[in-house]
């Protein structure tokens, strides 16, 4: 593949990213704000999950030059980030456990469909670039992926929570959440043990 064919592809995976990044850095604040107001174990899961996209796709927009031997490196870290918003639900849920409450039904959704809107687009942004920069890209577009299916949980959880009015509906998606991202992880180490040093030679074409 000749170097003009490389840079257009190049470009608009690093416009991607940078957009994604910003989608996801926005709504963190947003639906964190909202998780700590009615304590809810699903949505401060999700937000920290929003934040750790956002950081994931930094993370590739600054690496999409490196040596494959580094993009190896990036890549690790990127499934370790994915399983922070686990950990984050784990410890969310533990705390519920000791002082139980029940979240408001009606924000617990409309919070889950925004979610919704902007990972689905962020999500079918992703998808067009996913191949395009190796374990980095694909850490992206899994984890907008997952989010997306969250999200959908979520809304789930808050109707559940309206109709039997228990904390246990926004506890378990919260705790699905852990379950759904440590599988990825898995995925994006794989991808990031298979960067091939042959890739290396695009890149050079790429810079030059």
């Amino acid at each position: 593949m000749d170097q003009s064919t490389q840079e257009p592809k190049h470009g608009a995976l690093k416009r991607t990213v940078a957009a994604v990044a910003a989608l996801n850095f926005g709504y963190f604040f947003v639906e964190f704000s909202i998780a700590v107001a009615i304590a809810s174990v699903a949505l401060f899961a999700d937000s920290i999950d929003f934040l750790e996209d956002a950081t994931i796709n930094m993370l590739v927009l600054v690496a999409l030059g490196w040596t494959a031997a580094r993009r190896r490196a990036v890549g690790l870290l990127l499934a370790v980030c994915l399983l922070v918003p686990g950990l984050a639900a784990l410890y969310t849920a533990w705390e519920k456990f000791n002082a139980p409450s029940i979240p408001d039904p009606t924000i617990l959704t409309l919070a889950g469909l925004g979610a919704l809107a902007v990972n689905g687009l962020c999500a079918l942004l992703l998808s067009r670039v996913r191949h395009q920069g190796g374990s980095l890209s694909l850490a992206a577009f899994l984890s907008a992926r997952n989010d997306v299916a969250a999200n959908v949980a979520i809304i789930g959880a808050g109707l559940a929570t309206a109709a039997t009015g228990s904390m246990w509906p926004d506890v378990i998606v919260g705790i699905g959440i852990a379950l759904v991202n440590s599988g990825s992880a898995y995925e994006v180490y794989e991808a990031a043990m298979g960067e091939s040093d042959g890739d290396d030679d695009d890149d050079d074409r790429i810079r030059a």
